[in-house]
């Protein structure tokens, strides 16, 4: 598979770049996300790298007939209903593992977002683990892992961090890129790109 995807990569004019990880466990944020083409690319990305990253589910995605393919794609169940929310069930998850990569979309959606997410941020704060910042830059053609940043728990710093990374990064369709900044809520306020 890496061969055929960097054959690919190349051919439609893609750089695959991927700076090396610090941990044998992360968390892997793929941004921007404007387009259902950032799946291939980011796909053949992570192929080229050999990097086989995880994704979360909902628990009832894993039942037959879809269950096998689910597992098979590197989908890991997890159970909205149980009373430990979903930052403990993944912070359960990397102890268990002694080498994972759980790629989660931060802007939840194709179409522009007012804030990102921040469960993955959170994912990775308790699990003491690093997040890649993985993208897909349309306007260079290039796609991989440019840098990790170890959560500190001071979310606007370290999203003052993210969002320095992703200032050049440009989705397929750019009019869809939302802000990256944390609810208002968080103590963001009205940060952005």
């Amino acid at each position: 598979m890496q061969k055929l995807a960097l054959f690919l990569l190349k051919a439609f004019g893609w750089k695959l770049c991927i700076a090396p990880p610090p941990s044998k466990k992360y968390v892997l944020i793929g941004a921007p996300h404007t387009s259902n083409w950032d799946f291939v690319v980011g796909l053949l990305g992570l192929w080229g790298g050999r990097i086989r990253a995880r994704f979360l589910g909902k628990k009832e995605l894993f039942k037959p007939p879809l269950g096998f393919l689910m597992r098979a794609l590197g989908g890991i169940p997890v159970d909205r209903s149980r009373r430990a929310n979903l930052v403990d069930q993944v912070a359960e998850i990397f102890k268990r593992e002694e080498e994972i990569a759980i790629l989660i979309t931060p802007e939840g959606t194709r179409g522009r977002a007012p804030y990102w997410r921040t469960g993955f941020y959170y994912m990775a704060l308790k699990a003491g683990v690093p997040i890649a910042l993985g993208y897909a830059d349309y306007r260079r053609k290039e796609v991989g892992i440019g840098a990790y940043v170890y959560p500190t728990g001071d979310i606007r710093k370290d999203f003052a961090l993210i969002r320095e990374f992703y200032g050049d990064k440009t989705g397929l369709r750019p009019e869809k890129q939302g802000p990256i900044r944390i609810r208002e809520e968080e103590g963001e306020g009205a940060e952005t790109r």
